[in-house]
């Protein structure tokens, strides 16, 4: 099994921003994918970004410039640094890892952006 806890959430002024944390721990295989996904009410859950093992990042076009992902590999964490959040950025996040053709998530975190 496989435990992911997010922390880092909160409210935000537009413009500001807000840096998420994840860590992993559990029965983790060598190499797996880590990701933030995101869901705003009444909205399906979309993929924020994304980096594999190897350092590959990929974004969705809603964030690209604004938001990073990283990963600290000893760690088993990965973060979501997010600059020049906008109203429509508000929403529960969720981390993801990809271990062994499996998905597991965390129990999601709370961002909020006020206009």
């Amino acid at each position: 099994q496989v435990q992911l806890v997010e922390s880092g959430g909160g409210l935000v002024q537009a413009g500001g921003s807000l840096r998420l944390s994840c860590a992993a721990s559990g029965s983790l295989s060598i190499l797996y994918t880590m990701a933030w996904y995101r869901q705003a009410p009444g909205k399906q859950r979309e993929l924020v970004a994304r980096i594999s093992s190897f350092g590959s990042e990929n974004y969705a076009d809603s964030v690209k410039g604004r938001f990073t992902i990283s990963r600290d590999y000893a760690k088993n964490m990965v973060f979501l640094q997010m600059n020049s959040l906008k109203p429509e950025d508000t929403a529960v996040y969720y981390c993801n890892l990809l271990s062994g053709g499996s998905p597991y998530w965390g129990q999601g975190t709370q961002v909020t952006v006020s206009s």
